[in-house]
């Protein structure tokens, strides 16, 4: 099973159930290195009776941090509470340095005083299981915190895996006392004080960092390969992540092409998401889009574009390179029941937006054309009437010559004239515009022989469609 697939299937019961076992095994653990060590007088026994008590009382702290951290977002804490977790990772932190501080203080002064120890089987039989359950409760730990993103629970890992190096370093330190070396358990006390110290900057520098939102410094580069590899995207502007808990939470901001339509550029962000989540189910992932112009974009492109931004529609544009200045001209369909004066406003705006896409110095002339208001009701022709108009077409296109096999012909009437529909083929090779022209020469004759038609749309296939 995959590591995303262990994420996946987390389970927030299986948190609260090992601090639960924690808490149970730090309390047995702590009354038996007591007991052993007040009966045996080792300072490095005790050393570790006061690590574990500290350890319990971290692993309650854990309990309840772990129960609050998996409260869902609310109106106060709109990314969750998965910090409490770091916070108390944070407070065990400081109890693990305070305790080493003290071993230390005790170990120096038994060195220049030595007191009387009783290694004898019972201390060692404590630090035996001390160092089994140890082992056992480290590795369950690790294991459940790596599944379920909890610093507290890695924090109870750390811990128990310097308890069981500390707890061979007593055990070592018996045995050289009862072996006559009397300094040998002061000395163990120094080596468990290092190992609490040591698990302390380790704990303390990974919540520190949670804390002060540091990056997750192996997920940026992964995330960045990921997002930039998502079609469409042509670059990412920037890409910020933090941990709250168990989960990584950021903003990313990725350059598209400005010509998107806005459903477009909503389904690229869909996919960068989607991306991110399939290789970290736990990430979360807010994507905004910052439009770019490209390369490769022509002047009908562009302004086409101004258009779409305005909501105006236009067609029939021409662009023409005059010497050193560029001149456009184009249609741009209005209301037509709209006043000239509003009009001609609507024009003007839209001419200085072509202004400032392509420069102050362009030539630009509107063409006003009215705009349909509404939708034309229809009905299907006399079939009389249909008939002539299907053999007029079918001879003016034998004419023409470059049009040929003209079929689905269609004849709707309505309040404002005829509506002629129809397909044709032409040509493979032929050009788009020798094909529009070829059509428009068919068009002309047909309105020439019915006045009363008000549109024809001629839609020319390849002989091989």
């Amino acid at each position: 099973m995959s590591k995303a697939e262990n994420v996946d299937k987390a389970d927030p019961a299986r948190k609260l159930t090992a601090a639960k076992a924690s808490i149970a095994a730090s309390a047995l653990l702590t009354c038996a290195k007591l007991a052993a060590g007040l009966w045996s007088g080792s300072l490095s026994l005790l050393s570790e009776a006061g690590h574990s008590a500290v350890d319990t009382g971290a692993t309650i702290l854990t309990y309840f941090a772990v129960r609050e951290a998996d409260k869902p977002a609310d109106a106060e804490h709109h990314y969750g509470h998965g910090k409490i977790e770091a916070l108390a990772a944070l407070m065990e932190t400081g109890l693990l340095f305070g305790l080493a501080l003290f071993v230390v203080e005790e170990a120096a002064r038994r060195l220049g005083e030595p007191a009387p120890v009783d290694a004898d089987w019972p201390v060692f039989a404590v630090t035996g299981v001390s160092i089994l359950v140890d082992l056992v409760r480290s590795r369950q730990l690790s294991r459940i915190a790596e599944a379920e993103g909890s610093d507290a629970l890695a924090a109870d890992a750390l811990h128990f895996a310097s308890d069981l190096i500390a707890s061979a370093l007593v055990a070592v330190g018996l045995a050289a006392t009862r072996f006559g070396f009397v300094h040998g358990d002061a000395l163990a006390a120094f080596g468990v004080a290092l190992f609490i110290a040591l698990a302390g900057f380790r704990l303390g520098r990974r919540t520190i960092e949670t804390l002060l939102d540091a990056a997750p410094r192996e997920l940026v580069p992964q995330f960045e390969k990921i997002i930039g590899g998502v079609p469409g995207v042509i670059a990412l502007e920037s890409l910020r992540l933090r941990t709250v808990g168990h989960s990584v939470i950021g903003e990313a901001s990725i350059a598209v092409s400005r010509s998107l339509r806005v459903e477009q550029a909503a389904r690229i962000k869909d996919a960068v998401v989607a991306a991110v989540e399939a290789h970290s189910p736990r990430a979360r992932i807010t994507v905004t889009t910052e439009p770019r112009a490209i390369d490769d974009e022509t002047v009908i492109e562009r302004i086409l574009l101004v258009a779409a931004r305005r909501h105006l529609p236009v067609h029939h544009i021409i662009a023409q390179q005059i010497e050193e200045r560029l001149s456009i001209c184009l249609d741009l369909e209005l209301d037509a029941a709209m006043p000239l004066r509003r009009a001609h406003e609507l024009a003007t705006q839209f001419e200085n937006a072509i202004r400032d896409e392509f420069g102050a110095d362009i030539e630009i002339d509107t063409h006003l054309e009215p705009l349909a208001p509404h939708i034309l009701i229809g009905r299907e022709a006399d079939p009389v009437m249909r008939d002539a108009i299907a053999d007029s077409l079918a001879g003016y296109a034998a004419i023409q010559g470059d049009i040929h096999d003209v079929h689905d012909v269609r004849v709707r009437g309505t309040a404002d004239g005829l509506v002629v529909n129809y397909h044709c083929r032409a040509d493979d090779l032929l050009t788009v515009e020798a094909a529009h022209e070829a059509v428009d020469a068919i068009e002309r004759r047909l309105r020439e022989e019915f006045p009363t038609i008000l549109r024809v749309a001629g839609h020319s296939e390849p002989s091989e469609a």
